[in-house]
């Protein structure tokens, strides 16, 4: 009999945890730390080797140690590892304890950093929208194949016709000339540095250029969005698809119960007139 309490008891902790580490204030404290340990992070780069901050830094690595550990607890590990963001945990978690004291000073600065991007979970709008950047990948690569043609293209043009014109850091070679393409679809300097000078020898560069910047800066920045945006809203369908079919659910678990009210009732009612 002790037995079956002690695990009903275990259950019951079980189950607290669980409701714990699901709460809005548990959430709330842990996007707190995350940018406490962000603000830590900052002030280490103007008091390089401050005792306090160091101190500070590795008792937040533990609160996320014992924040992993109450997860772990109260969703079961089956559960834990079947949301990818919390396996994203995990690894960041599980790399700041491997390399808490290493001697590679480089590697756990960058793991510090890292713990940053544990602020993508926590969110559910950051989340929302890398999950939605994610998706769009596939979707992406057929853009990014077409834009990596065109700028082929152009730099091809640009090497043939203006290597002359300009020194070799612009269009003297192939990469040079991608380099500089990337500059005039950032619209950095392009005008005064490469469009005008350009332009001034070779009259009809302005074709050249005003022909590239509408279709790479324009047109491919646009579609680029165009895609990222229909995924965002694909994820709003699929979250009110899903809302949709669990009140669905639960009206029709309320029908039912009120079925079985009224059939109660009724064989109440049949039992007193017998």
């Amino acid at each position: 009999m002790d037995f079956k309490n002690d695990g009903i008891k275990k259950e019951t902790w079980k189950e607290k945890v669980k409701q714990l580490v699901e709460t809005k204030n548990f959430q709330t404290i842990v996007i707190c730390i995350i940018v406490l340990n962000g603000l830590i992070i900052i002030g280490e780069t103007y008091l390089i080797g401050n005792q306090f901050l160091l101190v500070l830094d590795n008792i937040i690595v533990w609160v996320f140690v014992i924040e992993l550990l109450l997860k772990l607890y109260g969703l079961g590990f089956k559960r834990f590892f079947s949301f990818k963001w919390n396996i994203f945990d995990f690894i960041i978690v599980l790399g700041s304890l491997i390399f808490y004291t290493t001697p590679f000073v480089s590697v756990m600065r960058l793991l510090r950093v890292l713990r940053l991007l544990r602020m993508i979970p926590a969110v559910p709008a950051l989340r929302k929208i890398v999950d939605a950047l994610m998706k769009s990948v596939p979707a992406l690569t057929g853009i990014l194949g077409l834009s990596f043609l065109i700028f082929s293209i152009y730099a091809i043009i640009g090497t043939t016709y203006f290597s002359e014109v300009l020194p070799n850091e612009f269009f003297g070679s192939f990469h040079a000339s991608l380099f500089t393409l990337m500059q005039v679809v950032t619209f950095e300097s392009w005008a005064s540095q490469v469009a005008r000078p350009v332009m001034s020898e070779i009259p009809w560069a302005w074709v050249y250029f005003v022909s590239f910047i509408i279709i790479g800066a324009l047109v491919i920045l646009n579609l680029v969005v165009a895609v990222i945006l229909s995924y965002l809203g694909q994820e709003d369908d699929s979250d009110q698809k899903e809302q949709f079919e669990r009140l669905n659910k639960e009206n029709q678990e309320i029908k039912r119960e009120i079925q079985e009210l009224k059939q109660l009732i009724l064989n109440r009612e049949n039992k007193s007139r017998d």
